[in-house]
């Protein structure tokens, strides 16, 4: 599998929905420092742009970019890519920029922005995408959750979760449960607790960033999504190196078989060819960005950690792929079952 330079620029996409207080937060990272040499993105939604005047600016940051007439998830898309191209422009030309972040509309599906990023052929080798930040309101986080597919699919793709207006209403057990069923594997954090702080992390995906624990195919199952079967979180994980060849069947399976399903693939991966260096894979439903080789495992024990975002109930489907193609033996229910209660059965098998 050939891998990406290193070398490129981190994208951080802002989201949440609508009255979330997506802007407010951003306000705040900005005044708490570190954004010098920053691209901001402002994407708005109608004729009128309002956002972007309401986002102060950083010291030392590259002016703002707005995007208008249209969500950044159809028709604003291209112009997304022809702005990032542009930006890539300018390094060339000597600007000195560090990241790149976006800010969604509230009614922005994530999932086609960080397609864009990871997809386009270019566009790839001088951006990676680095994280996901999705703001939810305390107050009305449930209500969005319950009544729109674009609030499940921020908070299910998310990094990150940042709870806010807490002060106006405490996060109720329903919200906490709703976020925890949608994604399992990020603890939502109060924007209005005294140690809050959201850095954002530049550095790309760390075999350090996947949960070695909890929800591995081969561990015991807990039903976390008892509140949402639509959409399950979980882990794949192997203790052998595989090789690069597998992986990249295993992937091109995932993508052709469900492309609506997978809604998102992140992790690292031990190969045979380099099990010194960990293999970072990054999907978006049919879309995954070309792979790039961490220099090493952080003191960290070697082994395929792969967080999957799935809905409409195919965990099983994938689990039994990734078994089948890493060579675990992985007998369906009723074969499982007569092998150890035939009493012709020969010992051993």
């Amino acid at each position: 599998m050939n891998s990406r330079p290193v070398q490129s620029l981190p994208v951080h996409v802002l989201t949440g929905f609508l009255g979330a207080g997506k802007t407010t937060l951003f306000n705040r990272l900005i005044r708490s420092g570190g954004f010098a040499n920053t691209a901001v993105i402002i994407n708005e939604f109608g004729d009128v742009g309002i956002d972007h005047l309401l986002v102060e600016a950083a010291e030392g940051a590259e002016p703002m970019i707005e995007l208008s007439d249209g969500c950044l998830c159809c028709t604003v898309r291209s112009d997304l890519v022809d702005t990032l191209f542009q930006i890539a422009e300018r390094i060339d030309a000597g600007a000195a920029l560090d990241r790149v972040v976006i800010e969604t509309t509230g009614l922005a599906d994530p999932a086609p922005v960080l397609q864009a990023i990871i997809a386009t052929p270019g566009l790839n080798e001088r951006f990676h995408v680095a994280s996901v930040v999705t703001v939810v309101c305390a107050a009305t986080g449930l209500a969005s959750l319950e009544g729109h597919e674009e609030a499940r699919k921020q908070v299910a793709l998310a990094d990150r979760i940042v709870l806010t207006k807490t002060d106006i209403a405490p996060p109720t057990d329903a919200l906490r449960a709703r976020m925890s069923a949608l994604n399992p594997l990020v603890a939502p954090v109060d924007a209005r607790a005294a140690d809050f702080v959201l850095a954002l992390d530049d550095a790309a995906l760390t075999a350090a960033d996947v949960p070695a624990e909890a929800h591995s195919h081969h561990h015991h199952h807990h039903d976390v999504n008892r509140h949402d079967a639509s959409i399950e979180a979980f882990t794949l994980t192997h203790d052998r190196p595989i090789p690069s060849a597998t992986v990249e069947m295993f992937i091109d399976l995932l993508r052709s078989s469900m492309p609506r399903e997978l809604l998102r693939m992140k992790g690292v991966v031990e190969t045979v060819e380099r099990p010194d260096r960990p293999l970072v894979v990054h999907g978006v439903q049919s879309v995954f960005h070309p792979p790039v080789r961490l220099d090493s495992w952080g003191g960290r024990r070697p082994e395929t950690r792969l967080v999957v975002i799935a809905r409409n109930g195919n965990r099983a489907h994938i689990e039994g792929l990734f078994a089948a193609f890493t060579g675990q033996i992985a007998p369906d229910r009723p074969d499982a079952q007569a092998l150890t209660d035939n009493p012709l059965a020969i010992p051993g098998m």
